[in-house]
């Protein structure tokens, strides 16, 4: 990856963090977690920041690369990303913070399908920007499953 822009690849670096950050802190509630009947393959809870954190350093490479591309798309895959990065947002606000279970689930698949349209827009301008983000598609893949089976069992 050629870096052009240090000052940009930190801010979009910087903003899925920040999002996710500010999101963990207005959903407030994940003390409540450890209370859930969860199912089996749950992670400890000390694996969650761990995994986000990483993902959202993914992230932020991969908007980074479409962000300096040249692609006339790339605007388009931009927007595409930005509203994904909402309903992440809100997510964690649903589910931890309102205890709404099977909501934050239905949030959580149009999440999936607005991450598979990123991935795919990705694609066309940049491969390994799409790449990039497969792993955060599976680890939100494995959450609808957390989601789902904890609002079945609360």
């Amino acid at each position: 990856m050629n870096i052009k822009n240090k000052s940009a690849l930190i801010i979009f670096i910087l903003i899925p963090l920040a999002v996710g950050s500010l999101s963990a802190v207005l959903s407030g509630n994940s003390a409540a977690y450890s209370t859930l009947n969860k199912p089996p393959l749950s992670p400890p809870p000390f694996i969650f920041p761990i995994v986000w954190t990483i993902l959202y350093i993914l992230m932020g490479i991969s908007s980074y690369i479409i962000y300096e591309s040249e692609d006339p798309e790339k605007n388009k895959a931009l927007r595409l990303y930005f509203i994904q990065l909402f309903f992440n947002f809100f997510w964690s606000i649903f589910f931890f913070g309102f205890s709404m279970y099977f909501f934050a689930f239905l949030w959580l698949l149009v999440l999936i399908i607005l991450i598979v349209l990123m991935i795919y827009q990705f694609h066309k301008i940049s491969p390994v920007a799409a790449y990039l983000q497969i792993p955060y598609l599976i680890w939100c893949l494995f959450a609808a499953y957390l989601n789902f089976m904890i609002y079945q069992l609360n």
